[in-house]
């Protein structure tokens, strides 16, 4: 059936001071033309978490005969429902620089660190990407990360992940606000509560009396989701508002800075709306997002049973709470107590994935979804936080069945294996002819 009309890819909703980019539309292609999802470009997003985990806490309950993922163990259990989009390896390194300072700044660059020179060894994958995929979009690249706590929040190379070069760091983002203001507003000149959604509600009716009913759904879907996160935001201000004005309250918490939630779980989801949105509105196709900086003092006495921050009980063999790892307040009653609190936050943090996971799946684009379309690593640069090991580094790749990467597995090589050789993979997905990164001159073996 030919279509009455076409849609071009590049049209946005327009309002006073605003202008909001649209999600995949079936008029966006054409009788003549193959729909553009089928061509899709695709998504990539990095995910990084500092101090490592405990031995055996990345190794699936259950692996098939054939390498297919059975059960995930108790503490990746949140991923679960997930794991038939999950590829996770076994014996994956990066033979160049680990640990907190040189394996964070180096993580996505394959390259090794030099103190001296602040250099990371070269450009990003993530950058490197943003080159060749992020010319057609609003942002080349998104770069994102919670706000630090503890003595090494203002170190450059824990703080860093993605690179333009070998010693220019990309800027990043700690504030959803600002993240959200990039992408969907232009300009100042409007009262600071007013909603994106108000300012190019014209614009939306407009469109909506042109579109086919399938499409009208896509756009309430699309709209609705930014009403919900901006309602969050002004939430959010109206809470720091409060904190400020409670002299008690603000004694006895150590409250963000207005704009950043007081939940951690709140104000990371909020940040993973954000590559969601970005992604699914085309504003851009490249995100890295740190978890936390690459030695994080965070407490995290807000999971049931957890006492101490994560560097302190990443180094899970030391009870005692003298170490200079602590805080010379907290101490554990046993290697296995404690070790049960590493992997505690550990499993903290596969819910907020999974959440991402979830958000992604929801959105459909064609006969996919925005978690097909999409490339996701997350890991750390050191294997066993204790030990601050090189090997075995815990790190899954998520998504991407759309752009031929065979998930749901679980590939157990019997040696250090180069994650630099998915990053290579990741590039080649993206119809980059690059014949190496870092360390990587092929493949990954085993993901297709």
């Amino acid at each position: 059936m030919t279509k009455s009309w076409h849609l071009n890819r590049r049209t946005a909703l327009q309002g006073i001071g605003a202008s909001l980019a649209l999600p995949l539309l079936e008029c966006m292609s054409d009788a003549n033309e193959e729909p553009r999802y089928q061509g899709r470009q695709g998504r990539m997003a990095f995910l990084y978490f500092p101090n490592g985990v405990a031995e055996g806490s990345w190794q699936p309950a259950r692996v098939a005969a054939d390498g297919s993922l059975t059960e995930l163990n108790k503490w990746m259990s949140p991923l679960e429902r997930h794991k038939k989009n999950l590829l996770i390896p076994r014996n994956i390194w990066t033979p160049r620089g680990n640990g907190h300072m040189a394996g964070t700044a180096t993580w996505l660059t394959g390259g090794e660190y030099s103190g001296r020179e602040v250099s990371a060894g070269g450009m990003s994958v993530d950058q490197l990407a943003a080159k060749h995929i992020g010319k057609d979009t609003l942002l080349s690249s998104l770069q994102l990360s919670v706000r630090g706590e503890g003595y090494f929040s203002k170190s450059l190379p824990r703080n860093t992940i993605s690179w333009m070069d070998r010693n220019t760091p990309a800027a990043r983002e700690v504030e959803p606000r600002i993240v959200f203001d990039q992408m969907f507003r232009t300009t100042d000149q409007y009262a600071p509560d007013s909603r994106v959604l108000d300012l190019v509600l014209e614009d939306a009716k407009s469109l909506q009396r042109r579109l086919g009913s399938l499409d009208r759904d896509k756009l309430d879907q699309y709209l609705t989701s930014i009403e919900a996160i901006e309602r969050r935001l002004r939430f959010s201000d109206a809470q720091a508002t409060r904190a400020r004005d409670n002299q008690l309250l603000s004694k006895r918490l150590k409250r963000p800075e207005p704009g950043i939630p007081d939940d951690h779980g709140q104000y990371m989801r909020l940040m993973m709306d954000m590559i969601v949105l970005g992604f699914w509105a085309d504003a851009t196709r490249v995100s890295t997002f740190m978890l936390d900086h690459g030695q994080s003092n965070r407490y995290f006495n807000f999971v049931d049973g957890v006492q101490g921050t994560w560097h302190a009980l990443s180094h899970y063999h030391d009870i005692s709470g003298k170490t200079e790892d602590d805080d010379g307040l907290t101490s554990w009653s046993s290697i296995e107590e404690k070790r049960g609190m590493y992997n505690a936050v550990t499993r903290w943090h596969h819910e907020q994935v999974a959440y991402l996971l979830d958000r992604l799946q929801e959105v459909k684009e064609g006969d996919a979804s925005l978690l097909d379309n999409s490339m996701i690593v997350y890991g750390s640069s050191l294997g066993d936080g204790h030990e601050h090991s090189a090997d075995n580094l815990p790190v899954l790749f998520a998504g991407g069945s759309n752009l031929n990467l065979r998930t749901g597995r679980h590939l157990n090589y019997s040696r250090n294996t180069d994650l630099n050789r998915f990053y290579l993979s990741m590039l080649h997905r993206l119809g980059m002819n690059v014949e190496e990164f870092g360390t990587a001159e092929d493949e990954l073996d085993g993901i297709t």
